[in-house]
């Protein structure tokens, strides 16, 4: 044990009155820290339960609503209030104040933010502006907190050199601790609470004040978890039942993300939304960190495109043949997109530190509360009946103002004439000397009906605040009240998502991050558009319409494979089906809204158009079967299944001037007819064994007959045991067909014998006057579903029985049947 020494001075020497007294250094040092360590706690890293602000918040929000800083008056430099606070309230340095003003006016730190700023207050990745450089002044929801202190509701204590004095607590008309949370370390402890949401944590408050005897479920109707200022997602609830029970606990948030289309190629994951104090430079670094590491593959390229208008925003690009979902499984391992928040709820009672579960800290609060509306009627109610008093007394004394004055002249100095009002009235001292004091104008008789209409409002108010003082119920009615009008007036709906569980991981092959090698239909749309739908049965033909465009081409394939994307000018581009947008599966017709332009995907030239999809890889074409095709000039052609591996080729010789119009793939073309349709409303069908395939650089074999001026207008495939429909719109030549609507037609195919290869067919639509031509036809299975340009549906009559019949008027122009 260390011991200090006592000497004693010799005689005679300066010092002799020195005193030296042996302590005990451990005695010493333990009462040391204990002091230090209470200090700390008491003073600094802890929130006092009631109202939820540790001493540096509470001193900032007091000195400015002292100095005036109201929401609706102009801001200051930060400078300025942090000087105040430091110099008369709170001597630890101005970096300790000015860290604490900045977080209470972060959107992305707390809840409700108490402070009003101006100027760079930071954010989750860099710091504020110099305090110099800023402004503030008390936000809507500080106003809550400091309400009423003029009038006695909390203990007013000195300050640090007892020259001013501070409120203890706030008044705190909300339960502020939960609803912006608190963090601090102590000495021996720390806190770290979460924020909730305004609405949910009175509504539990409310529901206590009403039933005391709640338990923690009844409590957790109304807050379910944590709100958090930057919203996300919170996987996991028993983390937070634990810690709403015990204090302690702990859950994890994801950031908010969806799966977009980022370029025509390529898919990408958008974060708008990330967990609590995460910032996107350290998601950015996190993320470049696991790549160079290869614990994250699939990601190409990262984006912030945060702005101020749009908010949150970071792109994440996802190589092509990498499942999305797959991916952001990574992610949320191995960077901050998910993180884990420990909840320990301590808090200061009655200036001891406890850790406190839900109820217990709207207990606390739910006290306080109580505490002040009580000294503040009791306040009010004493101002009142002061008033009164004086009131009383003075109309007393203006029914024999005559007298009064009398009075107030005959006597030498004020006091004998405060006794002799005193005597003769039956008047207070309080009473005597307010009607000494008063002017001489307040004696008029309009001044007497005012001074009663005040002495009955008077009393009818002394009357209500003794009826809340004389009853707990109406006291703790009246404080649930003013809860709900904090709630109505302050609070917004939730921001945070709250799940039981994760959601479950997309499945990938053997655990792999790439898309899985898995069956699916390729379609091209009406307007160009192409995309995948999963499944390898056919494609389902009754049900609800979709509410997007027509399907014209559609092949089986898997996701891991190619196909090919044939044009009007008989070329052949590989497409990768992986890089195609996967529509949802539906018990309808599929919606196509979400497909993407074939431009955008393979490399068309100007004017050219996409018609069909056809085989290209070796396992497909594996299969058997050939490709038809149909020219404008009725040129058709069966091509054998031989085609190179360069990314696009000819797939027809074709002559000047003409062009491919149809293009199918026959995988079976057992009871399968190819089809003609003229632009002079010609309709010729006939069997497709009836045309001898040919090669790559082969120009065909004469399809369909053709009159002088007449062309191909439709070409395709149809399976005649089937029911088919034949779609026909007549226009005018001299008008572009864009621009008119025509007459539609629609019949059976049944109403048309099949010829022979070569021949003219026979007519399939009777035009009407100004009619010279069909501007579109379409023969596809029953039943037929049309468009228009943009992809909006058009309904289409049941076929008629005449073939050679005339159309009826269309409102809008078909663009594609399908």
């Amino acid at each position: 044990m260390a011991r200090s020494r006592s000497t004693t001075p010799p005689a005679g020497d300066e010092a002799a009155d020195e005193t030296i007294i042996d302590i005990d250094v451990t005695s010493e040092m333990e009462a040391s820290f204990l002091e230090y360590a209470y200090s700390v706690i008491y003073s600094r890293a802890l929130p006092d339960a009631r109202d939820g602000l540790k001493p540096v918040q509470r001193r900032i929000l007091y000195m400015m609503s002292e100095m005036g800083l109201r929401p609706d008056r102009g801001h200051v430099k930060s400078q300025r209030v942090v000087g105040e606070v430091m110099g008369k309230l709170h001597p630890h340095g101005d970096t300790a104040i000015y860290d604490a003003l900045v977080r209470m006016a972060q959107d992305f730190s707390m809840r409700m933010p108490l402070v009003d700023g101006h100027g760079n207050f930071g954010s989750l990745d860099n710091g504020p502006a110099a305090a110099r450089y800023t402004e503030a002044r008390l936000a809507r929801a500080a106003l809550l907190m400091t309400d009423s202190l003029d009038e006695d509701v909390v203990a007013m204590v000195p300050n640090y050199d007892n020259q001013l004095t501070q409120p203890e607590v706030l008044p705190a008309q909300y339960p502020n601790l939960l609803v912006n949370g608190a963090s601090g370390i102590a000495v021996g402890m720390a806190t770290n609470m979460a924020p909730h949401n305004l609405v949910e944590t009175v509504a539990a408050a409310r529901h206590l004040i009403e039933h005391p005897d709640a338990e923690l479920e009844e409590l957790m109707r109304f807050v379910p978890g944590p709100d958090l200022p930057t919203g996300g997602r919170i996987i996991g609830l028993d983390g937070i039942r634990d810690a709403y029970r015990t204090g302690r606990g702990s859950f994890k948030m994801r950031a908010t993300t969806r799966i977009e289309n980022v370029t025509s190629r390529r898919k990408g994951i958008v974060v708008t939304e990330l967990p609590y104090q995460v910032g996107p430079e350290k998601v950015a670094e996190k993320l470049r960190d696991a790549v160079q590491a290869k614990r994250v593959q699939g990601i190409t390229d990262y984006q912030d495109l945060t702005d101020r208008h749009h908010g949150l925003r970071l792109v994440l690009t996802v190589k092509s043949g990498y499942d999305p979902e797959a991916v952001l499984e990574q992610l949320y391992r191995y960077t901050p997109l998910e993180e884990s928040f420990g909840i320990n709820n301590v808090a200061l009672v009655e200036g001891q530190p406890r850790t406190m579960g839900l109820k217990h800290l709207l207990e606390v609060f739910v006290d306080h509360r109580i505490t002040v509306v009580r000294r503040r009627t009791e306040h009010r109610l004493s101002r009142r009946r002061a008033r009164l008093h004086l009131v009383e007394g003075l109309l007393l004394a203006i029914v024999d103002i005559d007298e009064v004055i009398q009075i107030v002249r005959r006597s030498d100095d004020a006091e004998s004439a405060r006794t002799t009002l005193m005597t003769v009235f039956d008047l207070s001292q309080l009473q005597a000397e307010y009607i000494l004091e008063l002017r001489l104008r307040r004696l008029t008789r309009f001044s007497q009906i005012e001074l009663e209409a005040e002495r009955d409002e008077l009393r009818r108010e002394i009357e209500q605040l003794e009826e809340i003082l004389g009853s707990e119920t109406v006291l703790r009615t009246l404080v649930s009240d003013e809860l709900a009008a904090v709630a109505a007036a302050h609070g917004d709906s939730r921001r945070t998502v709250l799940l039981e569980a994760a959601e479950k991981p997309v499945a990938t092959a053997g655990g792999s991050l790439e898309v899985a090698d898995e069956p699916c239909h390729v379609l091209l749309t009406g307007t160009g558009l192409v995309a995948r739908i999963a499944g390898e049965g056919p494609l389902l033909r009754e049900g609800p319409r979709s509410s997007h465009d027509v399907v014209v081409s559609s092949l089986r394939s898997s996701t891991r494979s190619v196909v090919g994307v044939v044009t009007d000018r008989g070329r052949v581009l590989r497409l990768s089906v992986v890089d195609l947008p996967s529509l949802a599966p539906t018990a309808g017709a599929p919606s196509l809204a979400g497909g993407t332009r074939a431009s955008d995907l393979v490399d068309l030239e100007r004017d050219e158009r996409a018609l069909g999809l056809i085989r290209v890889a070796e396992e497909d074409l594996a299969r058997g079967g050939a490709i038809a095709l149909g020219t404008r000039d009725g040129v058709v052609k069966r091509v054998q299944l031989d085609f190179p591996r360069s990314d696009g080729f000819e797939i027809i010789a074709l002559k000047p001037g003409d062009a491919v119009v149809g293009v199918v793939d026959l995988e079976d073309d057992a009871d399968l007819d190819l089809v003609f349709i003229t632009s002079e409303a010609q309709l010729l069908h006939f069997p497709s064994s009836g045309v001898r395939p040919q090669g790559r650089g082969a120009g065909g074999v004469a399809g369909i007959k053709l009159s002088d001026g007449a062309q191909v207008v439709f070409f395709g495939v149809i399976d005649v045991t089937a029911p088919a429909d034949v779609v026909t719109v007549s226009g005018s030549s001299a008008t572009l067909p864009q621009l008119q609507t025509g007459s539609l037609k629609v019949s059976a195919l049944t109403e048309f014998p099949a010829k022979g290869r070569s021949t003219a067919g026979m007519r399939c639509h009777r035009f009407l006057r100004g009619e010279d031509r069909l501007i579109g036809a379409w023969v596809v299975p029953h039943p037929a579903r049309a468009c228009s340009e943009a992809g909006q549906p058009i309904d289409l009559p049941e076929p008629t029985g005449r073939r050679d019949g005339s159309g009826t008027p269309v409102a809008v122009p078909i663009a594609a049947v399908g």
